[in-house]
This record gives C-alpha cells, structure tokens and sequence, in this order.
C-alpha cells in the first residue's frame, strides 16, 4: 500500500482541494490480489488504489469511456508473420498504465483510507490523472499511448486499432496492446531496442523478455513454431 501510494503521490496523480455541497464525489477503495507466474507459483502481493466509477455522471464528470482491445485474430496473424520471418517476439508491461492518462474533466474524489493527510483530513482528492476504477480510464490511456507511438513512427491499422505498424526502409514493426499488455516484433535487434528505449522513456514499463505467456495463454517456441495452450 505504501508503495502505491508513494507511486501516485510521485505522478502528480491529484491535488487537494477543500470540499464543497456541489461536489460529486466518489469512493476511493483498496483492492489486494495475489499475482501468479505462469507456473502457478506466487509471483508477488500486490495493492492498487482504485475509484468506484459507479457515482460518475455522464456529462459532469465522465464522456466518451469506449476502449478498443486487440482482436484474437490479429494476435494469431502478427505471430505468424514473425514466425514465418524469424524475428524474435517480445512482450513488454506498462506499469500503472492508466495512471499515464491525463483527464479532460473535473474528478473529485474520497482520500484513501488509511493515507489521508495529517493537516487536511476533510479535503478530497481532484484528479489530474486517470485512476484504474474511472470509467474513462482505460480510454485515456489508450489515447495517450497512441499519441505517443504514432510520433515514433508507427500507423495505426484500419481492421483493428489495437496493433500499430511501423515500416521505414527495410526496417519493420508489430506492436500489439491489450490494456497494458503489450507484444513487441521486430526486423532486428536494433530497431527492438531503439523503440523499447523510447517506450521506456515515457512511461514505466517491464521488458518482460520473449513472449511466454499472454492474457493467460502459455506460449512455447520452438523453432519455427510456436504452441498457444
């Protein structure tokens, strides 16, 4: 908990502000899950602060909330496009990455429990950045990543706005993002590399090394097949 508060704090996530009678304030809660390798064993515990998006109100606090997530199909074609190239396939995780997106409205918010400050106990939180639990959350995230790739190069494809392509000379990508799960292949080390450490500098992100496992699917290569259980 301290961890992710400290987190927050550190990313500008909201300022205090006193509370008044018109405010449209929502619940601020802590949720505890246990995170699990791919073999099943305890990877770590793990505590986020999230909103109960519930008492958000179209038009005052919240708009447009639709997200789009990749397609199954488009998975399966980017694998076997870089299988049927050789290139290796990484996978990468933003960390936090709803905390990345920058709110248009006005978000007030409960202190979290257990955090709230010693000097301004019964001021809220007004939120500058997206929190997991907001309704626009995962839109505001998309939207900022896809901003941010489209500057390095990438286009955004038409059939599924998920994956993005970057093709310079004989230089080629796939990037693929579900939420904040991310696959990664490309052309050449190099290339891997030099847009690995362009994501790396904008937001907090994990190489997580070739790809293994995927939104709960086992993965194992060998050669040049690869096996999804």
């Amino acid at each position: 908990m301290n961890d992710e508060f400290s987190a927050l704090i550190k990313n500008e996530t909201w300022e205090l502000v006193p509370r008044t009678p018109d405010m449209n304030i929502i619940r601020s809660m802590w949720l505890f899950k246990h995170k699990f390798k791919s073999d099943g064993n305890l990877e770590r515990y793990k505590a986020r602060l999230v909103c109960d998006g519930r008492k958000q109100q179209v038009g005052i606090d919240c708009g447009e909330t639709f997200s789009p997530v990749v397609k199954p199909a488009t998975i399966r074609l980017v694998l076997s496009l870089a299988l049927s190239q050789s290139w290796k396939i990484h996978q990468l995780d933003i960390t936090n990455a709803f905390l990345h997106g920058n709110l248009a409205e006005t978000v007030y918010m409960y202190q979290p429990m257990g955090f709230r400050h010693r000097n301004y106990p019964d001021h809220v939180c007004r939120l500058k950045k997206s929190l997991y639990g907001l309704k626009q959350a995962p839109r505001v995230w998309y939207q900022r990543f896809t901003d941010f790739v489209l500057t390095l190069g990438f286009v955004q494809s038409k059939s599924d706005h998920s994956l993005f392509i970057y093709h310079q000379g004989s230089h080629t990508a796939y990037l693929l993002i579900y939420v904040d799960d991310i696959i990664l292949t490309t052309s050449s080390d190099d290339l891997r590399k030099c847009l690995m450490s362009s994501l790396a500098g904008e937001f907090a992100m994990k190489d997580l090394g070739p790809l293994t496992y995927f939104l709960g699917i086992p993965v194992t290569r060998t050669g040049d097949y690869m096996f999804l259980s």
